[in-house]
């Protein structure tokens, strides 16, 4: 199994889970992940390891965080996708940000994995999401052509009130991070 893999076991087990549907996500990871044969590649099982990023405007005091709205779902998300061959989770977070708000997104001093769900994905997959806190000026998103371009900041309260509960969870977990 590869060293990433096993380093992504090691956190979920130790992660603090901020809901009951976070700890069932852990729960479901930490027994299927060991079982996949390939788990980061979407072609080679329906059920797969995702990156998402919280995007936020300042990762001590949280005030905007990012949102797109999904070209598929209708819903206000966090930006994510697939891992490419040869990237790690934190690297994919990073790079669905990029490619979906157009934002010069980093992560923190250290990279902060804060969340993770489990949830259907299209064509039948199901996505191991795996999200991390990043960072990127409060300015205007400009997400390219073939994006959604339902991107912005909302207040921390906005992007609560219009969250799914996966996302709720995620956005719970990066307001008790910066507390």
């Amino acid at each position: 199994m590869c060293v990433h893999v096993n380093e992504l076991l090691r956190v979920l087990a130790t992660h603090l889970q901020i809901d009951e549907r976070e700890a069932s996500s852990i729960e479901q990871m930490l027994e299927i992940i060991p079982t996949l044969s390939s788990p980061f590649d979407e072609e080679a099982d329906a059920i797969h390891v995702t990156a998402s990023a919280v995007v936020v405007d300042n990762p001590h005091r949280v005030r905007h965080v990012v949102l797109h709205k999904h070209k598929h779902l209708g819903l206000w998300l966090q930006p994510g996708g697939h891992i490419e061959p040869g990237e790690t989770i934190a690297t994919a977070a990073l790079r669905e940000a990029r490619e979906e708000t157009g934002l010069d997104v980093a992560h923190p001093t250290v990279e902060r994995f804060v969340h993770c769900d489990v949830h259907p994905g299209p064509r039948g997959h199901t996505h191991l999401d795996v999200r991390y806190v990043v960072v990127a000026p409060f300015v205007t998103p400009t997400p390219p052509m073939g994006e959604s371009q339902d991107v912005r900041w909302f207040t921390m309260a906005e992007a609560e009130s219009i969250a799914d509960a996966g996302l709720r969870g995620a956005l719970l977990a990066v307001r008790a991070d910066t507390v």
